[in-house]
Parts: structure tokens; sequence; C-alpha cells
């Protein structure tokens, strides 16, 4: 559970670069924070039970500290630093825990009646770069970083529309307010600047993103569908997408006003163009147009980016935002 986003996230905009907010992350998510980096060991690595008979499953159990990457073997590949995992073996089979650059340590699931199986020890991954839906399009499920926006040079502002440009202060309430420190969504593409890790779930016909920060989800049909005629403004805006081969394409409107871009505030005629591709390595390329005509003279095409895939990560926790907004007046009855 997450609940000091305010903290991080505010230090983005002070005098903090993104390399120490992206430490300042993943310490908080169990990584590697700070100039000097205590030494990687495993604390526990065990098998429950150690015995079954065929056909049961056992758990492994395993804890680590200060570790850049693990993966067990055979079959499981990344983990994160700490966890369980189900394993059903058919036959005696011996599980290795390796940390990156550092210890390896043994666990031994003993099938009554089986002959051990032979092990490799090499730490491939399981993931897969390749991997398909049923329809042959590329599956994009997984975790995935964030990554922040560097040498995103706006275009030139329409004549009257430098107020939406937002100059942070003391006294700037709205610029403070789009910051993340007040719990509300970010909006797109803004939320993936965010110093937490975001989800992706697909089927044939939608993806879901889910963002650990603040919990914000898109329904993004793939289906073919068009925008509804008149959509009612949301903090993530309507989403449709479609494949251009292997590259995903989701154009977004019906945005509220309340989000900003990259230092600017937008109108409700905001319109976002992404491009997603998988690459080889299973990291997302991601590529974003932004359109508003009420504020910038000409589409807004921001340098390309790359979500690192988190493999270890099966999904992102649950973030619980804390906010000093009282709702209870809007439950009171007359």
């Amino acid at each position: 559970m997450r609940i000091a986003f305010g903290l991080i996230f505010g230090l983005l905009t002070c005098s903090t670069t993104w390399a120490q907010a992206q430490q300042a992350a993943q310490g908080a998510r169990g990584g590697r924070g700070g100039a000097a980096a205590p030494e990687a060991r495993i604390v526990t690595f065990e098998a429950r039970p150690g015995s079954i008979r065929p056909g049961q499953s056992a758990i492994l159990v395993w804890s680590t500290e200060n570790p850049s990457g693990i993966t067990i073997q055979p079959d499981i590949g990344a983990v994160p630093a700490r966890g369980t995992r189900q394993v059903t073996p058919a036959a005696t089979t011996t599980y290795t825990l390796a940390l990156r650059g550092g210890p390896a340590r043994t666990v031994t699931v003993i099938v009554a009646g089986t002959t051990p199986v032979k092990t490799s020890s090499a730490t491939t991954d399981t993931f897969k770069a390749d991997a398909r839906m049923p329809d042959g399009k590329p599956d994009l499920s997984g975790v995935y970083n964030f990554a922040g926006v560097r040498g995103a040079e706006p275009p030139a502002l329409k004549p009257g529309a430098e107020k939406f440009r937002i100059v942070r202060g003391p006294n700037d309430v709205r610029g403070t307010t789009t910051l993340g420190t007040d719990c509300k969504p970010l909006g797109v593409p803004q939320s993936f600047v965010t110093p937490y890790p975001f989800q992706i779930a697909q089927t044939p016909k939608l993806l879901v993103m889910i963002f650990e920060y603040p919990n914000a989800i898109r329904m993004i049909p793939t289906d073919g569908r068009p925008h509804p005629v008149d959509p009612d403004p949301t903090w993530m805006g309507n989403s449709v997408g479609h494949w251009e081969g292997d590259v995903l394409v989701v154009d977004t409107i019906g945005f509220n006003d309340k989000t900003e871009v990259s230092g600017f505030m937008h109108t409700q005629d905001l319109h976002v163009i992404e491009r997603y591709k998988r690459l080889e390595n299973g990291s997302l390329q991601y590529d974003v147009t932004v359109e508003d005509p009420n504020v910038f003279a000409s589409p807004w095409v921001m340098p390309a980016r790359t979500f690192a895939l988190r493999p270890e990560l099966e999904w992102v926790e649950e973030f619980v935002c804390e906010s000093n907004v009282d709702y209870n007046k809007l439950f009171k009855q007359e």
C-alpha cells in the first residue's frame, strides 16, 4: 500500500532531478536508492512443505535485501524482493534463487516416488517478447515503469493563450493542484510521469490500464467502436484504440479542463493520440501527440519514451491517497 506520493512527486517540481526522484521511488518499491547501496543478501528461501505427493503443490517463500534483480529457476523467472509462488512440480525439483551480481540459494521440493529433475543454472527470463493474443495482435499485458518527459519543447501558443501556462509558486493554487498532491487523477499523458508503475491487462477487445497512483483506470476498447458523439468530460478522457500492424494507436477526447500537460493547462477540446509498440526486450515504446486548438498553435509531438517492463511484478499495488477534502457534506441529509 502506498501513501507517500505527495512527498515524492512534489520533489519533481523543486530542485530535485528526475534521476533523484526515480531513486526515491525505487527505494519505496524495494529497489536501490542513494549513492552507496548496501550489500545484497538472501534472508530466507524455503519451500512449504518440502515434501509432497504427485499432483500436490508447495509454496516457495523468499525474502531478500538490497537486490538489483532476482530470478528463480526453473520456469519462474524474475520475481520481486519478497514474495511467494505456488509450484506443482511433476517430479522432485531443486529451485535456485539468484541475486544479480550476488549470492544464490537453492531449495528442493521432494515429490514422493519420482526421480529428481535435472535443472539448468541459467537465469533466462520467462518473458516472451513475441507473445500474441488469439487474434494475432501483440500482447502488451504487464507492469511497466513510469518515464518522465525530457526535452518536450511546446509549440507556439495561440494568441491570448499565455494564461494556460503554469507558473509554479507558493501562491499558484492551480499549479499546485495539478501535481498529484490532491489525490485526483492526472489525465493523459500526464499520468505516465508519476514515480509509480502502471499495469496493462489486455483482452482481444479491451485494454485496461491501471495506474498505481492514484488507482486511476483507463478502459480502452479495441473492437472498432467510435467515440461517443458528445462524451461527458472526465479526468482520463474517453479512449478508443485500433491496431496499425503491431502498433496500438489510442485516440482520446472528452477530457475535463482540470489536468495539465507538461506545464500547461488545457481546455475540454484536448485531443491526445498515443502509439504503443512492444520492443524485443518487452518494454513499451511510447509516442504521443497532444492537440488543443484553444491553447497550441500546432500539434505538440513529444519526444518518444520507453516504459521499462517490470517482469518481477505481477500487478501494481494498492495505493491509498490521503486528502484533506471533507466529503461528509455531500452525504448529509437536508
